[in-house]
Parts: structure tokens; sequence; C-alpha cells
């Protein structure tokens, strides 16, 4: 009820202060443009044109600080082109002309006129019908008694009584109430809808493409750096055990027959460094794609990592089926990567995963028991993780506060 409460204040709000606003804003659009262009042949409408863009801009701003109360999120604000530094002071004083996004503002002043005229009404009338309709009760049988008042109830043929009116006009005061919530919810909707599209769409599309462009440079990122650390595994781990190994060999094909039985130990030795030279490998390739993600999908593959990790891992998988190879990639990833930072740095007893889909989105959550602390920072075993989901659209939230206990977040688009 509170949230019911508070939605109709903010779109009664919205659609009543907006009405005024709309009322300045299409004067001054329509009578600052039609001034401008009568003049512009002139070169006086120049100057009248960019002010009115300006004014425009002002008053966009003021609707677009509006907007968030309706839409329940926050909207950009577009990038207004600046003049040159070194531009003097009529490039400085067009400058204005040459956004396109300053003409949607003066087309939107004239547009949303018509369409505030409309929402202001339906708003007021059902307010007044609400208002009226329920308080008749405490007024009704004053105006009832008037010589002469023909009531509705009475023109519908129901009587002339007071009791009738009041009855029958509190009904339509219940009916209006009832009905209150969907029509300033409907009226708002309209009207910020329009706002969002002229406002504040080419701002939305530029940061699309921002966006896009920061997850295709945290893709690269990401890649360098597991590429980078692939590289450091190898050179420090399986390409140290096989130059040892090599030189084992070469040192046993020098010593077979001077000293067969040293060799022999030399062979063992080489065997069980083999041994430990593949299960690196092996281990390095789970990394980068293990083979049970690519053949039997998320579940298996979570299952196997949660066997493998030192810790005591709770598994909740809750979807099935098979998702795009990327998608699936990066859960795999954020998992693994997650459960080698709570190893070695949590402390902790227990670890949970949990894995469900919600709409579109596939929700991951992995929780720990442990000390805390952990964070996104660079240099700390989490930092690559919020670039990996941002390449995916994805998105991390890390709650770690210090003593414990630790919630991450991951949320992907699945399709």
């Amino acid at each position: 009820m509170r949230t019911l409460l508070r939605r109709i204040g903010s779109d009664s709000r919205y659609l009543i202060v907006g009405f005024p606003v709309s009322i300045v804003f299409f004067c001054l659009a329509l009578v600052g443009f039609a001034a401008g262009a009568g003049t512009v042949i002139v070169w006086v409408g120049v100057p009248i044109l960019a002010t009115t863009l300006l004014v425009a801009r002002g008053l966009a701003d003021v609707e677009r600080r509006m907007l968030p109360e309706v839409l329940g999120r926050p909207v950009p604000r577009p990038r207004y082109r600046p003049a040159p530094e070194n531009a003097g002071w009529f490039r400085r004083m067009v400058n204005p002309l040459t956004s396109g996004q300053s003409w949607l503002d003066l087309l939107y002043g004239i547009v949303s006129f018509p369409v505030s005229v409309v929402t202001f009404v339906i708003a007021v009338t059902w307010w007044a019908g609400t208002v009226i309709g329920l308080t008749y009760p405490l007024y009704g049988w004053i105006i009832a008694r008037i010589p002469d008042n023909h009531g509705l109830p009475e023109l519908l043929g129901f009587g002339d009584s007071v009791a009738v009116e009041v009855v029958f006009n509190t009904v339509i005061g219940v009916m209006f109430a009832l009905t209150l919530p969907v029509m300033l919810r409907g009226a708002a909707l309209i009207q910020a809808g329009l706002g969002r599209a002229m406002l504040t769409g080419v701002a939305e599309l530029h940061e699309r493409i921002d966006d896009l462009a920061q997850g295709r440079a945290a893709a690269v990122s990401a890649e360098a750096n597991a590429l980078r650390r692939l590289e450091r595994d190898i050179h420090d781990g399986p390409q140290q055990r096989l130059v040892s190994l090599a030189m084992d060999l070469s040192r046993a094909q020098r010593q077979l027959k001077r000293d067969p039985q040293a060799v022999e130990e030399m062979l063992s030795q080489a065997i069980a460094s083999t041994r430990e030279t593949l299960d690196e490998l092996r281990a390095l390739s789970r990394g980068i794609a293990p083979p049970i993600l690519t053949d039997r999908g998320l579940a298996p593959a979570l299952a196997a990592l949660a066997g493998r990790c030192t810790i005591p891992v709770e598994l909740d998988v809750q979807t099935t089926g098979r998702f795009a190879a990327a998608v699936e990639n990066t859960v795999y990833f954020v998992v693994a990567e997650s459960l080698t930072n709570v190893a070695k740095h949590s402390h902790a007893t227990v670890c949970t995963i949990t894995l469900s889909k919600t709409g579109g989105v596939l929700m991951l959550t992995i929780g720990d028991d442990g000390v805390g602390g952990a964070h996104t920072a660079k240099g700390h075993g989490l930092s690559g993780l919020a670039d990996r989901l941002k390449a995916v659209d994805g998105t991390l939230a890390v709650d770690s506060p210090v003593g414990g206990p630790t919630v991450i977040v991951a949320e992907v688009p699945c399709g």
C-alpha cells in the first residue's frame, strides 16, 4: 500500500507540475522559433534561434530531471557538442544551431504541449472525481435539499431522495478512486515516454555504444591478461619441468654405459616429472576450455570444480539446458576464479554456489564464511572477473566486509 501511494503521489506531481512547465516551454519554443525563422534572412534571427535553443535545452533539462521518478531509473543527459576552443564569437553564438539534440529539445517543447494538456486533464478529472465522490456524504445532503436541484440519479430515473443521491455519487467516487492509480500511471507513462524518446533517446544510444566499446576493451584486456597468466604459468611450471627433464635424459644418455644403476634412478625421476608436468598441463587446460564444459554443460563442469576445491562446496544448480559458449565459459571462469580465491585467502570452512535463471539472465551467487575483505581492485584475485563479465554485458557485485562473510553476485544475460 505504501508503494502504491508513493507511486500515485509521484505520478500526480509529475503530471500536475509538468503542465505549467509545458505551457512555458511551448510558448517560448513556438514564439522564439517563429521570430527567429522569420528574421533569419536579415541575420537578426540567428541569435534569436540560438537563444531559443539554449532556453529549450534548459527546460528540457527540467523535464529530464523529472523523468527518473516516473520511469524508475536514471536517464542520461545528451552530449551537446561544444564550440571549438579557438572559435570566434560568431561561431560560439551559432554553436547551438549545429546540435541535433538542441532541435529535438525545441521540437519536444512544441509537440509535448497537446499531450500534456490531455494528461493533465485526466489527472485533474480523476482526482476531482475521487475527492468529490468520496466526500459527498459530508455535504451531499445539503446539495440535495436545494430547491429545483435535479441531480444525476433523478435524471437517470433512480429517484430524487437524498439517500439515493448520496449513495449514487459515493459509488462514482469509489469507481474513480479504484481506477485512479491506473489512469495516473498510464498518463504519466505516455508523457514520460515521449520525453524519454525525444530528450534521452540519442543519449541512450551513445551510452549503449560506449558500453559496447567498453565491453570490447574489457574482453581484449581480459584475454590479454589470461594469455599473460597462462604464459607465466607455463614458463614457471611445465616449461621448467620439461627443461629439467631434457637435462636428466641427456645426463642419463651419457651415463648409460658407465653407471646403469644411476641411469635407472634418473629414468624413474624423469617419469615422475613427466607425470607431474602432465597434471599441470591438464590443470592449465581446464582453465582455458575444459572438455567437460564443452561436452556436458555447466552443471557437470561446476560440479567438477566444486569437487576439486580444497574447501567443502555446496552446489545448487537450478537451471538446465545449454547456453551460448561465451556465457558458459564466463560463468565457469567466474566460479573457477572465485573458488581459487576462496581457497587461497578466505580461511572459510564452507562455500556455497547457486546458479539460477530469471527471465533472460543467469544469476550466479557465490558465498563463503571466511574472513572477508575481497574486492575487485587490481592485483587481487577477483580483478579480472568484472572485465570478463562486461565482455558479455554482465555485471558483478561483491559484498565482502572485513570479518566476512563474502557474497559475490554475477548476472549474465543468456538470451
